[in-house]
């Protein structure tokens, strides 16, 4: 059986899905550049032959449409999109087909599964390193969960890197310059140490830019930028490959971040006379639109502080494999992930000193083991996989917030100054500035599975496939709290209870028309992130006590099925049909969260599962001119996994359906050997059906029903071109342009307000209008590509989009978003040897 990993050393010569490869030298042995091999299936085979839709991206497609990290791969597959919010750390979601875990709580885990290197990385903020020295990106579309294991019920990220080279020394340099002071370096060196035996690899990258979000105090002074970028990484690799067929590779990492993030843009400002805001423009109507895009178009973000984050982490995985005869190897990946980040940030995203978190500071290390025997048998007729999987997660995370010297002064214009200037204060005799509060969370993983993967070739052109995944997880979950400075919460209660504290003035008895008196006096003196946890009182029921913080440590566990069936079948090569079904899931776990348990409430929340069904077509016509892949896909998720937050806490629960349903169409036409054009669409109807909420009956999940899915547009649509061509003997040069379009898509989990169910208003400003982003990037260089420089530009026309759009924290009735990218453009240099 040929070696997985030589094939794969003959797959560096191919081109992507939608540009081919430029001025590659090849070497000795030519190869067919129309031929992508992936590894989708966890075996080397043709992107063309295989039952899955997949878009494989090569480094010349990355480096063309300006893709450095995960964030950006949306610019070159329709189905993939991305967005981020508040911190550096871990608020990105990553969406496929419309589905993915919208949340910043590091107790869920992404939809999208991320593997590098054949490695999960067990949330998307771990694998955001810069693209650097890749082979290949591949994006798998729908439930991957029978091969690749863990959380991926929307699809999954498949990263692999250049390996070492035993053969020939070589390596290259790329360094850019762009606006925002941008400064990016990047460069690998390959050396053999045993000829055809032994070679080592060594990657760096440094990436440093200004950010596009400028960030004032509340009285509009300038303090700063954020949304910046200042990383570096590094990769070390030792490549063996023996003489009997052994293989080994051993892969050690260590990345470092100071990049801040996030800055979020009033759109609409609160109709309390409260202040802190100094952004030049703002609407003050959910109506005016124009004035919340002019908002948006500044990127002026009010802060008391700028933000600031300190994020490594470091890696070390090997990959073994061995033959076991001719037909048959033995493949085995471990690894060993270590992540830790330390973030500051102003919390209330205002000028006015109400609430902050002083420090963030989290701590992740995750153990894998994997161990794959696969082979074929029948002359080839049956290709078969066994494997066994297990991983070990710890996760620990603690947080320190503080109220500040404007928090009372919020809450008396709250109340509309019926009670004073500093209520709280007034009703607790404590200033909430002394306010603090260390809360900490903890969650234990582990998990094992047992899998199988088998293709038997039933006739010369018909494949039948099964495969199956047992899965178990076991988790433990905890929320304590090792520090609190909170007079004011435990005053409030005592006086609401006719208790009046030492130098507090009473609170109106209850009635009719203190009610909303008394109600706000608790929330806001009680406000569930600084709340002493596990008052006197504090519920552990629903309606049973005070709703206040209240501390955990609980079990959760799962164990599912996966599963796969499919058939495809070939008729004059190389034109292939499919149908697939496949179960797929992702495992429950706690919301680690100070509000999780409030009121009594379950901090843990239900495995998600999707049965999903899928029939495509993959096709090439005129000698390979022409390749034309289509995918119809209808997915149905069970227990979809929601996190939501209302401006004062987060929520989290299951919907008990979502469902989502489109068509993919990807083309290549090259009319010539210098002209290729490529284009994509996807038509995506993500949505929660109007009986998604089956026998629940909270209003969050009922407002959801009837409502597309959050950031998942119909239609994306991709196209460009390259053209290319040599200028005599020594030299050539390359075109580039890309256009994506999308359509509307929601930023907000809510597209109403989940409070009246009756008149169901629009939540302001939910909708991003469909856009247009143009890139263009042009280069020359030597035909041997020693040497080249490119001049590019992103996002040529400067469209301003947001990602998530939200309730400003305790701002009431004010909404916030967090702008996407702006236009940028630079110039790069290549090198190589």
């Amino acid at each position: 059986m040929k070696s997985l990993n030589r094939v794969l050393m003959a797959a560096l010569c191919t081109s992507a899905m939608t540009v081919p490869a430029y001025a590659q030298d090849t070497g000795a042995e030519e190869f067919d550049d129309n031929v992508i091999i992936v590894t989708a299936t966890r075996r080397a085979e043709d992107v063309q032959d295989i039952p899955l839709a997949v878009t494989a991206v090569s480094p010349v497609q990355l480096e063309q449409q300006g893709v450095v990290n995960v964030q950006n791969i949306g610019s070159v597959s329709p189905s993939f999109s991305t967005s981020n919010a508040q911190i550096a750390s871990g608020s990105v979601v990553l969406r496929i087909r419309g589905v993915g875990t919208t949340s910043n709580n590091i107790g869920f885990e992404s939809a999208v599964g991320i593997f590098v290197d054949g490695v999960y990385q067990s949330r998307p903020g771990v694998a955001l390193s810069e693209f650097v020295d890749v082979e290949r990106v591949e994006v798998l579309r729908g439930p991957q969960g029978t091969l690749f294991g863990r959380n991926t019920s929307a699809g999954a990220l498949n990263i692999t890197n250049k390996r070492p080279d035993v053969s020939e020394f070589g390596g290259f340099v790329n360094a850019s310059y762009g606006n925002y002071d941008l400064i990016s370096v990047q460069g690998a060196v390959n050396a053999p140490i045993v000829e055809d035996t032994l070679a080592v690899r060594l990657t760096g990258a440094y990436r440093q830019r200004d950010g596009y979000i400028d960030v004032v105090d509340g009285a509009g002074n300038d303090i700063g930028d954020t949304n910046d970028i200042d990383q570096y990484l590094i990769r070390g690799q030792i490549g063996y490959e023996g003489d009997s067929g052994l293989t080994v590779r051993l892969i050690g990492d260590y990345s470092k971040s100071t990049s801040s993030c996030c800055g979020a843009v009033e759109l609409l400002a609160s109709p309390l006379a409260i202040g802190g805001m100094a952004a030049p423009n703002v609407a003050t109507t959910p109506f005016d639109q124009t004035a919340a895009e002019q908002a948006l178009d500044d990127r002026i973000s009010t802060q008391s502080f700028l933000p600031e984050a300190d994020v490594d982490q470091w890696g070390i995985s090997a990959e073994v494999e061995f033959p076991l005869g001719d037909n048959a190897d033995v493949i085995y990946i471990g690894s060993y992930r270590d992540f830790e980040s330390v973030e500051s940030y102003d919390s209330d995203f205002s000028g006015l000193s109400v609430f902050d978190v002083d420090r963030l500071n989290t701590e992740i290390t995750t153990m894998t083991h994997e161990l794959r025997f696969q082979g074929e048998l029948f002359d080839g007729r049956l290709n078969w996989l066994v494997g066994a999987y297990y991983s070990d997660e710890e996760i620990r995370q603690q947080t320190d917030f503080s109220l500040g010297a404007d928090y009372d002064a919020l809450v008396g214009a709250i109340f509309g100054g019926a009670v004073g200037p500093a209520p709280l204060t007034l009703f607790s005799g404590v200033s909430p500035a002394t306010v603090t509060a260390t809360n900490a969370y903890a969650q234990d993983s582990e998990s094992f599975s047992f899998f199988t993967h088998n293709t038997l070739e039933i006739t010369d052109s018909l494949d039948f496939t099964v495969g199956l995944r047992y899965s178990d997880e076991s988790k433990t979950g905890s929320f304590s709290q090792p520090a609190s400075n909170n007079g004011v919460c435990p005053a409030i209660v005592s006086n609401l209870g006719g208790v009046t504290p030492a130098g507090a003035a009473p609170i109106p008895p209850a009635s009719p028309a203190t009610a909303a008196l008394r109600g706000g006096l608790f929330g806001l003196g009680c406000f569930a992130f600084v709340a002493p946890a596990d008052l006197p009182g504090s519920a552990t029921a629903p309606g049973n006590g005070l709703p206040l913080p209240r501390t955990y440590s609980e079990d959760f566990s799962d164990s599912e099925l996966i599963y796969t069936i499919k058939a495809s079948y070939e008729f004059a090569a190389p034109i292939n049909i499919y149908a697939s079904f496949t179960h797929g899931y992702k495992s429950g776990g706690f919301n680690l969260d100070s509000t999780a348990a409030v009121n009594g409430a379950d901090p843990s929340f239900l495995s998600e599962e999707v049965d999903a069904y899928e029939i495509g077509l993959k096709s090439k016509f005129l000698d390979n001119a022409i390749t034309l892949n289509v995918a119809a896909f209808y997915q149905e998720f069970s227990n979809f996994q929601v996190l939501e937050f209302t401006g004062a806490q987060f929520q989290t629960f299951n919907v008990p359906k979502a469902e989502t349903q489109g068509v993919e169409i990807e083309a290549v036409i090259r009319p010539d050997d210098h002209l290729t054009v490529n284009a994509g669409v996807t038509y995506t109807d993500a949505n929660y059906p109007s009986d998604c909420a089956g026998t629940q009956t909270s209003n969050n999940v009922l407002s959801l029903c009837g409502n597309s899915l959050t950031n998942a547009p119909q239609i994306v649509a991709i196209t460009g071109a390259t053209y290319e061509r040599d200028l005599g003997d020594s030299l050539d040069f390359f075109l580039n342009g890309q256009v994506r379009f999308e359509s509307d898509r929601r930023t907000s989990t809510q597209a109403f307000d989940p409070s009246d169910l009756t008149t169901r208003t629009p939540v302001p400003f939910d909708v991003q209008d469909g856009n247009v982003k143009i890139n263009l990037r042009a280069g020359i260089g030597s035909q041997d590509d020693s040497w080249g420089i490119e001049a590019w530009v992103q996002n040529l026309t400067n469209e301003t989009t947001r990602g998530v759009t939200f309730n400003t924290v305790l701002r009431g009735g004010s909404r916030s978003a967090f702008p996407q990218e702006p236009r940028t453009f630079g110039l790069t240099l290549r090198g190589a040897f």
